[in-house]
Formats: C-alpha cells, sequence, structure tokens
C-alpha cells in the first residue's frame, strides 16, 4: 500500500475504534477532520474519510466537499458507521442522498457502530427517542432493518457492534 491518511469524525467513539484498527491494519497515518486541512492531505496518495451516519448524513463529509477540487487527483475511500445493521438498500440511498456530482463515484463501505441512548448529545436523544416511540407503534411485519433493530432494544440498554470484519471489504480495496 502507498502512503495514505485517515481522517474520521466522531460523535461517540465507534468511528474512532475502526480508525484506530485501520491505522494498525494499514499503517497510515490517522486524524480527524476537524484537525485536517487540504494541504495536509495533499501528502498522502490515499485518503479514508471515515464518518458516523447520523440523520442521513455522514460526519466528515463536509471536509470531502469543502476541499475536493484540491486532492481530487487523490484515491479516495468512504467508510460510513451506523447504529443501523446493513442494509443494501438504505446504504446504496443514502450514498446517493449524500454523493453527487465527483463525489458520486469514491467507493463507499459500512460498519456498524455502537448504541448508547443515555449518553448522546440531547438532540441525537431527542431524535432517537421520537423514533423509538414511532417504531412501537407500527406493525412490527412492516419494518425497514433498522427499525427492527431499534425496535429490539430495550430502555437503558447499550450495544456495541462494533467489528474488526466490517474493514475487510475496505482493506481489499486497498490493496
Amino acid at each position: 500500500m502507498k502512503n495514505g491518511l485517515i481522517l474520521y469524525r466522531s460523535k461517540y467513539g465507534a468511528t474512532r475504534k475502526y480508525a484506530q484498527w485501520l491505522k494498525e491494519a494499514t499503517g497510515f497515518d490517522c486524524m480527524e477532520t476537524k484537525k485536517a486541512d487540504a494541504k495536509t492531505a495533499q501528502n498522502y496518495d490515499t485518503l479514508i474519510l471515515m464518518g458516523g451516519v447520523y440523520a442521513g448524513g455522514v460526519a466528515g463529509l463536509d471536509f470531502l466537499k469543502k476541499n475536493y477540487a484540491l486532492i481530487k487527483g487523490k484515491r479516495i475511500l468512504l467508510f460510513a458507521v451506523g447504529a443501523s445493521p446493513y442494509d443494501e438498500k438504505a446504504f446504496t440511498e443514502g450514498i446517493q442522498r449524500n454523493l453527487k456530482g465527483d463525489l458520486a463515484e469514491l467507493p463507499c463501505f459500512y460498519g456498524r457502530g455502537m448504541w448508547d441512548l443515555e449518553n448522546m448529545h440531547f438532540g441525537d436523544r431527542t431524535l432517537c427517542k421520537m423514533l423509538l416511540k414511532a417504531t412501537a407503534k407500527q406493525d412490527p411485519s412492516t419494518f425497514e432493518p433498522w427499525q427492527a433493530a431499534l425496535a429490539g432494544m430495550k430502555p437503558g440498554e447499550t450495544a456495541d457492534w462494533t467489528d474488526k470484519a466490517y474493514l475487510e471489504p475496505l482493506l481489499a480495496a486497498l490493496e
């Protein structure tokens, strides 16, 4: 592998965990997107952006959008981390909604993250509680995969679904 930089944005720790595992596996440098700039990124052949999925968006994607003109000649890959189990339809729709224009062709990967409602920021916690209430009123036979996973969470329950195996497709793409 050539020299690479892992850029990540993590609110609750799952994306940071994946970034550290990827750093160990590749030897690439690693930093948070808020500490990075395009000038730093230009020093690398490969850039991997890792970000949590929040309300349909991918954290850190603004770094790529803002700096794409300066880094477009680099090999760029995206790794999204979410609490929901992987669902091809939802993932594809999310990528199409978030990656437009030049970014539409970026290779994208997914890893499942964590769930800890009580430690979420107020806005995230409020949104998740609203989703829990709405899901509880719905017929389980109509659930999307993310709704089934959400409905399976008990009050006060935490979960950590992070797994190095989610990085395997990304690592294979880097070879």
